[in-house]
């Protein structure tokens, strides 16, 4: 990786399910995130995604790219557009430092509303072993577990 690299883009539907199944997981419960009528009467047009959902879906976007032994180690981001249901949110990274086996990933996500995301992910990220292809997870081998007769 150098700076200037970019990260595949990645797609992600936006349907009322994750909206609201985000909300929940990360314990929010305002409204706007799971009642329509409700999201609608304070004036969006439908409910919306919550930051914490986003700031997970960066987060997996830079881990996803770095394979399973990235650690994130800053993840820094700003709202924009909000991402309703029937959305399809896609996601771009560029490198902008590389230091040792540390790479600072800058985030874009966009909707048909325009950004809905921006932000900078610093992510440790170790060399794959020589033996390994970069993105393949490797499981040790279990034996099972004899038992006393």
């Amino acid at each position: 990786m150098a700076p200037g690299d970019e990260l595949p883009p990645l797609s992600v539907p936006v349907t009322r399910t994750l909206v609201v199944a985000g909300a929940i997981a990360s314990r929010d419960y305002q409204d706007v995130h799971h009642d329509a009528e409700l999201a609608r009467e304070k004036g969006s047009p439908d409910i919306f995604m919550n930051i914490l959902t986003t700031n997970g879906l960066v987060g997996r976007y830079v881990t996803d790219h770095f394979g399973p032994r990235a650690r994130l180690r800053k993840l820094a981001i700003r709202l924009g557009a909000p991402n309703h249901p029937g959305d399809t949110m896609t996601l771009t990274g560029t490198v902008t430092a590389v230091d040792g086996d540390t790479v600072t990933v800058r985030v874009t996500g966009a909707n048909r509303l325009g950004t809905h995301v921006t932000g900078t992910v610093t992510v440790t990220a170790p060399e794959p072993d020589a033996d390994t292809e970069p993105g393949t997870v490797t499981v040790p081998a279990t034996t099972p577990q004899e038992t006393a007769t």
